[in-house]
């Protein structure tokens, strides 16, 4: 058994799970009909590549671990997804915000990621980068769209920078299991994301009139296991059913 294998997809899953579980929040109750469809629609995106990376994950594991048992047994010191999915949804320009900067360093990961030596990660990300693409679009446009649009919206980008960038540095700083994946040939050194990263989102934000802050510091934590409170109540919600009734079946 690969553990840094394992921990390394089950990181990738938890990402998008819990992202995908944030986003859904906004289901019906979007600012318009077509935005709530949309950011609905990213949700199943994300938790469909979650669902991949779970299903390869619980083969990699063995003994009847499945997709279910991944996503609806692990406690919070289990998941190992950043900080940043797992914030609150807030209001429409934190939740636009927190998916365009994911979404920016997703794309460049999995771009990485499809030349990865384990055949069934590079799999998952070329099939995946089609939908990131679209993620990465449709958040960046209602960046701009927020950042130079009136007064209030403006403020409001401002306020969602202040709250979340302090949890973009951990996306950057490589886990052990991320090195280890990095050294073995299936993972993407993360630590080389961060220049391209950083010139994207900076292009994106002079367009939309916005700075990024100065002398943050930084939280991490969240892909050894170390969350926020958030994520407890995430999962409380996420778990209920399987854990009420254990070994249900649709």
């Amino acid at each position: 058994m690969n553990q840094s294998l394992i921990d390394y997809t089950l990181h990738l899953a938890d990402n998008s799970l819990i992202l995908g579980q944030r986003n859904s929040e906004w289901c019906g109750h979007g600012p318009v009909l077509e935005q709530d469809i949309a950011i609905t629609n990213i949700s199943l995106d994300l938790i469909g590549q979650a669902r991949n990376f779970y299903q390869y994950a619980a083969t990699l594991i063995g003994n009847d671990a499945t997709e279910d048992s991944l996503a609806y047994l692990r406690n919070e010191k289990e998941f190992k997804n950043c900080l940043l999915v797992e914030q609150p949804k807030g209001d429409w320009a934190q939740t636009i915000l927190r998916q365009f900067l994911f979404s920016q360093y997703q794309y460049l990961l999995f771009q990485q990621l499809q030349n990865s030596k384990d055949k069934q990660l590079a799999a998952i990300a070329e099939k995946s980068l089609k939908e990131i693409t679209y993620h990465l679009r449709w958040s960046s446009e209602w960046v701009i769209r927020l950042g130079d649009g009136t007064e209030e919206s403006h403020t409001r980008m401002r306020n969602a920078i202040n709250e979340l960038w302090r949890y973009t540095g951990e996306m950057f700083e490589a886990a052990s299991y991320e090195l280890r994946a990095t050294n073995e040939g299936f993972g993407v050194d993360v630590l080389n994301l961060k220049e391209q990263w950083l010139s994207k989102v900076k292009e994106i934000f002079s367009e939309a009139t916005l700075t990024i802050p100065e002398k943050i510091f930084t939280q991490t934590g969240g892909k050894d296991g170390k969350h926020t409170e958030h994520l407890g109540f995430i999962l409380t919600e996420l778990q209920y059913m399987q854990r009420a009734y254990p070994g249900c079946e649709w």
